[in-house]
């Protein structure tokens, strides 16, 4: 099941990286990139990294991801949307394939309740490992990378306020 998951998950990633690259909507753009961080996840899941695959989700996915949103929608204004909707149909649909797969993920819950399997061996040490890591022989690519983000979020302030003004 392993390897059959990870090649699963790595087309995602791919796909979705793809996607990201190709798309010419920012938004839709974002989008894949949610999409390729949550494969990301997984992938650190795979691995038995439990505490990464969270602070994948939770800060990269989770909290950067909604910036970007945020940032997108504030600095590329929508069109007003006039005329009948193109994909009523798909809409229409959406409620009941969306309580479909509601109820299927209760009956899987349900049965994997009653069956527990039993629970995977962490890493050794976890999260003191990777604090321990982290903080000392790691310090200065960590310290390099929040730089690299500063001056990131910099450049992009300066590219919106020419654009702006």
């Amino acid at each position: 099941m392993g390897p059959v998951a990870f090649v699963l998950i790595a087309g995602v990633a791919v796909g979705s990286a793809l996607g990201l690259v190709f798309k010419r909507n920012p938004i839709h753009g974002a989008l894949f990139l949610v999409v390729n961080l949550g494969s990301v996840a997984a992938l650190y899941l795979t691995l038995g990294a439990q505490f990464l695959a969270a602070a994948q989700v939770i800060v990269y996915a989770g909290a950067i991801m909604v910036l970007f949103v945020l940032v997108i929608g504030m600095l590329i204004p929508g069109k007003e949307e006039t005329g009948p909707d193109p994909r009523r149909a798909y809409r229409v649909l959406a409620l009941p394939v969306g309580a479909v797969l509601l109820a299927l993920l209760a009956v899987v819950v349900a049965s994997g309740a009653r069956g527990r399997a039993p629970a995977a061996t962490a890493a050794p040490d976890g999260v003191e490992a990777i604090a321990r890591l982290l903080f000392t022989d790691y310090l200065f690519p960590f310290e390099l990378t929040s730089v690299l983000l500063l001056a990131a979020m910099v450049g992009v302030l300066v590219l919106a306020r020419r654009r702006v003004s």
